[in-house]
């Protein structure tokens, strides 16, 4: 695993796993580190009996969620519904110190992908076995709404999320890899859905992939006068990731390590949310009136973006014969691209 980024890969104190059924073996992964070959990789089907008792869950904490902030997790519990299926009951807040509503009483609609982050990882540890010190690597998400409205209302409070893990990896009795597919539902209504893919690797083997980086960690970066935060949909100057660059239709990325939410644990690289919240911020700053919504997004990640190095933000609008709008944002360093992202501001019942 030579290359992708650490959506935000951080570590946790976990209680409980379970191991899901080993069936079919392959070869090892000969980009794999040497340590993690030593236990083949192994693909667990879609459906099937594990021998796992069904309807078993359990409660959400912040270790499980990676976030120390209780403020800042929004699974509450979880229910194994069969295998690689369950119900995960979340609770979105009516106000938040960053993902506030957006004009109009609009709920963020990134609430979905760092629910989907959380949500994945969750279960990673324990209901896949992923031990405490391994790290996630998060390399694609996508999430739609389903309703042309997302206002407060709608999307507060108790949130049903039915899980679809598929392309199940196991390593051993620890989850290599998993694709998963989230459906968002409030008292019967689609809400909105995402998908996405994580990978896992052991402490060890990050430690020789990353090097001196991770003597990073933890350090502060020097903090970039930021753009207003009314050209980038912000109301706190705190939240604004983009800061002026001399480049048209481009900005650098702006890093505050001591901010609670985007920074909650020491990184060694620019966490993913930075990097979901810098896409988003480039949409509202090409749109006229600055009422940019989120409503899909699709994104990948290419590479690390690391703290210590100029990370160059580009955007272009795009208008289609229909009147759809979307954006296609890319962030670089050193030449190569960390991120590539398209956001839409039209949702999918609206189309």
């Amino acid at each position: 695993m030579s290359e992708g980024i650490s959506f935000i890969a951080d570590r946790a104190v976990i209680g409980t796993s379970s191991a899901a059924r080993t069936v079919m073996t392959q070869a090892p992964d000969p980009g794999a580190p040497p340590e993690d070959q030593t236990d083949p990789l192994v693909l667990v089907p879609d459906s099937g009996d594990s021998g796992q008792p069904l309807m078993h869950g359990g409660q959400a904490t912040g270790e499980l969620v990676h976030r120390p902030d209780a403020d800042d997790a929004f699974p509450v519990e979880w229910t194994r519904l069969a295998e690689h299926r369950y119900l995960v009951v979340a609770d979105w807040p009516t106000a938040h110190r960053f993902f506030a509503p957006l004009p109009g009483g609009v709920q963020d609609p990134l609430l979905i992908a760092e629910t989907m982050r959380q949500t994945a990882m969750m279960l990673a540890h324990a209901e896949y076995g992923v031990p405490a010190d391994h790290h996630f690597v998060m390399w694609d998400m996508e999430y739609a709404l389903a309703t042309a409205g997302f206002g407060l209302s709608d999307a507060s409070g108790r949130v049903d999320v039915v899980v679809e893990c598929s392309e199940v990896q196991m390593r051993a009795r620890s989850l290599a890899g998993m694709r998963v597919r989230l459906t968002f539902q409030r008292g019967g209504r689609l809400l909105a859905t995402s998908t996405g893919s994580l990978s896992c690797t052991s402490e060890r083997a990050y430690r020789r992939l990353r090097g001196d980086r991770l003597d990073a960690a933890g350090d502060r970066v020097p903090l970039l006068d930021g753009v207003p935060p009314e050209r980038v949909g912000r109301r706190d100057p705190k939240d604004v990731v983009l800061a002026p660059s001399e480049e048209a239709a481009g900005w650098r990325l702006r890093l505050d390590t001591a901010h609670p939410t985007l920074f909650a644990r020491a990184n060694d690289h620019v966490p993913g949310m930075v990097l979901l919240e810098a896409a988003r911020q480039a949409a509202v700053a090409l749109t006229p009136d600055r009422r940019f919504l989120p409503a899909s997004l699709a994104i990948a990640f290419h590479r690390y973006a690391e703290l210590g190095e100029p990370c160059l933000v580009r955007a272009r609008r795009e208008t289609s014969p229909e009147g759809d709008v979307s954006v296609h944002v890319e962030g670089v360093q050193g030449d190569e691209a960390v991120f590539t992202a398209t956001l839409g501001d039209t949702p999918e019942a609206a189309r």
